[in-house]
């Protein structure tokens, strides 16, 4: 059943598109790098444009950063942008943020600051430690990866 699921097909398939590029694995690695790097910062809707600019720019895999940017997803985002945001509130020493009585451009306007400044900070904290595990990881595991063979999913006959 779980295989007739658009999601899990697309996902093997990007998979499988990451493996069997014929880059070398450390250009593979510091794309994938790269990637995660954009996606643990809180640019959703723009992370995949730029990564794609990026590492354009810095001639490295455009695939690989594309791929890097699937760890905020609509599923793993909130997790991560809460866990960015206490991180960052904390090496601020700021308490939360009190909602504002009446919802004004002003009181909007300060909390956005009050919440935008410690997600700022935890999102660089964490988009560079995770670039700097990603990177010596995946140059470790693409070698063993693209000498998988990936069987194709069986497809349904359709009837006549």
């Amino acid at each position: 059943m779980w295989r007739s699921w658009g999601f899990f097909r697309q996902a093997k398939l990007n998979l499988i598109r990451l493996l069997r590029l014929h880059n070398a694995p450390d250009e593979i690695a510091r794309g994938l790098a790269l990637g995660i790097f954009i996606g643990m910062t809180p640019t959703m809707s723009f992370q995949m444009p730029l990564a794609f600019v990026i590492a354009l720019l810095l001639n490295e895999s455009k695939i690989a950063a594309m791929v890097g940017v699937w760890i905020t997803n609509p599923l793993t985002a909130p997790f991560i942008y809460a866990m960015e945001y206490e991180t960052g509130r904390l090496l601020l020493g700021r308490p939360h943020p009190l909602l504002p009585l009446e919802l004004t451009w002003q009181g909007l306007l300060h909390l956005g600051w009050d919440f935008a400044l410690p997600l700022l900070l935890g999102s660089a904290v964490f988009a560079v430690l995770c670039a700097a595990v990603t990177y010596p990881l995946a140059l470790r595991f693409v070698p063993m990866m693209q000498r998988w063979r990936i069987p194709r999913w069986p497809r349904r006959k359709l009837s006549a």
